[in-house]
């Protein structure tokens, strides 16, 4: 989550430890949708899903939401 998630310079925001583990949560749920979306993926296209790049799965995401085409579709 630290070096490929959050960011590298990145801390987590939150001050008090309730919204700490909030925060904490919501990175591993995150993570957890992008390893779904990456699974479906290389379950559509055939291929093992231990190949397919975390970070670039992260990167296009990332891309996704900043355009506003999340969530990803399998048509596009």
């Amino acid at each position: 989550l630290k070096t490929h998630q959050r960011g590298a310079r990145e801390v987590l925001r939150s001050k008090s430890p309730e919204l700490i583990y909030q925060e904490i949560w919501g990175h591993l749920c995150c993570h957890y949708a992008i390893r779904v979306l990456m699974a479906d993926t290389a379950e559509h296209w055939g291929h093992d899903p231990d190949r397919i790049s975390f970070v670039a799965a992260l990167r296009i995401a990332r891309h996704s939401v900043a355009k506003g085409d999340f969530p990803p579709s399998r048509n596009s």
